[in-house]
């Protein structure tokens, strides 16, 4: 019978979602717990990779098992009682046989996180980009981003991916009050928390830290907007900007 799960993951202690040779994955984690609690070998396949360090919440995957019923609170609690503090799953749910996570997912989206001044509260889910920035650049290059096209100027050599053609549906950068200054006045001036948010069909590896690190250049005064157009069109990786960390970096949410 085939379930799926819906889990959210800080992605720190993890190499990346997919399994890796000698180094921790957040697949391999719920792998190893599934089987545990269910008796049997289970294999999980996700909505799509994440790099390492990188967040999921709402994430999506599936896996078969002989046993049916698993989509009750019970189990839920059981499997999170053995899954790391990192870890956490809100939903198994029956799904189609032919259901698959990562195939027929339509749109994917990505949260990417900047603080401009120094804040000890921030820095775990968000980086600390002390440069001065023209946001509406920034927007402005942004805008230029939604479409159907090739994106490989964004995409990390070296990937197996068989075209690097996507379908970017939104691209936007906005302020944002984090709840440490919200709800208990931490000193702050307006602009100094930003979110930059994309949505497409598919993402290609390391491609949501690049597209982010190549606005902040143009943010930065170090291009200007003309320059993503020139990307876009026809650039290579090594013409765009360098990737931004990986810890502040969200996929939020995956339709199907």
């Amino acid at each position: 019978m085939r379930y799926k799960i819906t889990l959210s993951y800080d992605g720190a202690p993890f190499s990346g979602w997919q399994i890796q040779p000698n180094a921790p994955s957040v697949q391999a984690c719920l792998q190893h717990c599934l089987s545990t609690l269910l008796r049997e070998e289970i294999a999980v396949t996700g909505a799509g990779r994440t790099d390492a360090g990188v967040n999921g919440i709402r994430y999506c995957a599936h896996f078969d098992s002989h046993c049916a019923g698993l989509e009750t609170a019970d189990f839920v609690y059981k499997l999170n009682a053995i899954l790391p503090r990192s870890v956490v799953v809100h939903e198994v749910a029956a799904a189609a046989d032919d259901f698959h996570a990562r195939f027929d997912a339509s749109l994917r989206s990505y949260r990417y996180f900047i603080h401009r001044r120094k804040d000890p509260f921030a820095d775990r889910f968000s980086w600390h980009c002390g440069f001065p920035l023209d946001v509406d650049a920034m927007n402005a290059a942004a805008a230029l981003i939604p479409g159907r096209r090739d994106f490989s100027c964004f995409e990390k050599t070296g990937g197996s991916n068989k075209t690097s053609i996507c379908t970017v549906r939104e691209a936007v950068w906005t302020p944002y009050t984090p709840d440490h200054v919200r709800l208990m006045g931490y000193p702050a001036q307006e602009g100094d928390y930003l979110v930059f948010h994309i949505e497409a069909d598919r993402f290609l590896r390391n491609m949501v830290r690049a597209v982010v690190g190549t606005l902040v250049d143009v943010g930065r005064g170090r291009h200007d907007i003309s320059w993503m157009a020139s990307l876009l069109e026809s650039g290579t990786r090594s013409d765009a900007g360098e990737s931004v960390p990986g810890h502040a970096l969200f996929l939020d949410n995956v339709i199907y």
